[in-house]
């Protein structure tokens, strides 16, 4: 019954500190009704992204939390930006979300509830656990920004796989090999990120392609146009190239090159 007394008694003193009264006031963050640490502010964007630089009660900067704006954000929810947390004296960095309206309280509110200080001091295994239960894990954002160029003008192929437009190198293409009657090829931008793979049969007669798109994530049969019926190919930029010229073009007028 003693050992049971115990544990209950355990059990409730945890919930009670589970249950921390977090406040924000004048750029004090209070838990409990007591000083926790102070934030400094410093508004970006007309307000709409902030800058936080947190101090303990003695003055001491403990973290500092800009936007992370190299994360990919959910498109179905914009209810929240990722930040990006240095705890100063613990030598950590954490990735955590903090709300896009009332950007402050949200920040305040996470940092107040973290443990992190004990003491009016940075604990450095609350910290790494602060990270653990609390930090977001997003992806890295993809930039599919295309070359500006005059898109009225051809497209034209080159001998090293480079892809181009108006005089400029838009993009580039390789084979990444054949089987089953299918030629298969990856297209990129010039700065290396993938933006198609496609698949065909029928060399550069091809009719259709199994076309995979990264930045939308899709995935689909595509008719490719057809001009002339090609029966004898120069082959000295590839075996396809007047498949992957048509495929390039197509991707240049759906804005995916």
């Amino acid at each position: 019954m003693r050992k049971l007394t115990t544990l209950l008694s355990i059990c409730f003193l945890a919930s009670v500190t589970l249950a921390q009264d977090v406040e924000y006031k004048k750029g004090m963050i209070l838990v409990d009704g007591k000083d926790y640490a102070k934030v400094e502010v410093t508004k970006q964007n007309f307000g709409l992204t902030k800058l936080f630089d947190v101090f303990s009660i003695s003055g001491e900067k403990i973290i500092t939390a800009v936007p992370a704006t190299e994360f990919e954000a959910d498109k179905n929810d914009n209810s929240y930006l990722f930040y990006r947390f240095t705890f100063l004296t613990a030598n950590q960095v954490g990735i955590f979300k903090v709300s896009s309206l009332s950007q402050e309280k949200s920040f305040a509110k996470l940092v107040g509830g973290s443990g992190i200080l004990v003491n009016d001091k940075v604990d450095e295994s609350k910290v790494k656990q602060f990270i653990a239960t609390n930090g977001a894990s997003p992806r890295i954002a993809v930039d599919y920004t295309l070359v500006s160029r005059n898109k009225a003008w051809p497209v034209s192929l080159k001998e090293d796989k480079t892809i181009e437009q108006n005089s400029k190198i838009i993009g580039n293409f390789k084979p990444t090999g054949s089987g089953n009657g299918l030629d298969h090829y990856e297209f990129t931008l010039p700065s290396g990120v993938i933006i198609a793979k496609v698949s065909f049969a029928g060399g550069n007669n091809a009719q259709n392609m199994e076309l995979f798109t990264a930045k939308d994530n899709l995935k689909r049969t595509v008719p490719i146009p057809q001009q002339e019926k090609i029966l004898i190919a120069d082959a000295s930029i590839d075996k396809n190239q007047f498949t992957i010229k048509r495929i390039a073009k197509w991707l240049v007028d759906n804005q995916y090159l």
